[in-house]
């Protein structure tokens, strides 16, 4: 764990701004000391890695809590996205850099202005925004997420890591185990009765992201205990004779 003074001095990110981050919902520490200091584990700053680059890219901070908190974030894709947009803006730089090269030898008399367009970069921005909020579930998500407190928010999250304790418990069990099968069916209820409706295809997407490592991963077992999220994909899997 991390003090958010020793995460400013690692990450180069201001206390200020991290406080920030956690004030808006968009970077929460993983614990709180019983004092109320704010703990970040290596989860913490992978999140933060994906906030930085987003935020290289032009993304807003609205945008990218939107896009990390998505139902269907993928972290791949997300790192593909941001590897395209990265080489498009370094393609922008390198014709910028070269112009003003040219203006330099021709002694200021070099009028071109095609380094300055920043279409395909605008463009494929917007594309990459609008995809991870053109879903129902993300639109449904949003919408239950207007009419919640902070505090509810919470209490949701804290009843979600319950059910994957109750997971961690049956860990020794076979992932066909009838007791196993009816917690997958009551984690799929409690999605949609709390967030959005998850049908088996979300369902499914949802295991796979589960035991995908990083946050989710690392959440999950620290909920149930090492494997857990492991476990959870293969019962869901299990579910479907995937």
């Amino acid at each position: 764990m991390m003090t958010v003074h020793e995460v400013s001095r690692y990450t180069g990110v201001t206390v200020r701004a991290l406080q920030y981050y956690d004030r808006i919902g968009l970077l929460s520490p993983a614990e709180r000391t019983p004092a109320g200091y704010r703990l970040y584990d290596e989860g913490s700053l992978e999140r933060l890695q994906q906030i930085l680059l987003f935020r290289e890219l032009g993304f807003s901070l609205d945008d990218i809590r939107r896009i990390l908190d998505s139902p269907d974030f993928d972290r791949d894709r997300a790192l593909t996205q941001q590897i395209e947009l990265l080489t498009l803006k370094k393609e922008q730089l390198e014709k910028m850099i070269s112009l003003a090269g040219e203006i330099r030898r021709n002694g200021g008399r070099y009028m071109d202005f095609s380094a300055f367009d920043r279409t395909k970069l605008t463009e494929y921005a917007a594309r990459a925004k609008e995809s991870w909020g053109d879903t129902d579930a993300y639109r449904e998500y949003e919408a239950r997420a207007e009419g919640r407190t902070e505090a509810q928010e919470q209490e949701q999250g804290r009843e979600l890591m319950a059910l994957f304790t109750e997971f961690g418990a049956m860990r020794d069990l076979p992932a066909e185990d009838p007791a196993v099968q009816a917690q997958v069916k009551k984690l799929q209820d409690f999605i949609t009765a709390r967030y959005y409706r998850c049908t088996d295809e979300i369902l499914l997407g949802l295991g796979t992201m589960y035991d995908a490592g990083g946050e989710f991963t690392e959440n999950i077992d620290a909920a149930g205990g090492p494997g857990t999220a492991s476990f959870v994909h293969r019962a869901i899997r299990a579910r479907f004779n995937k």
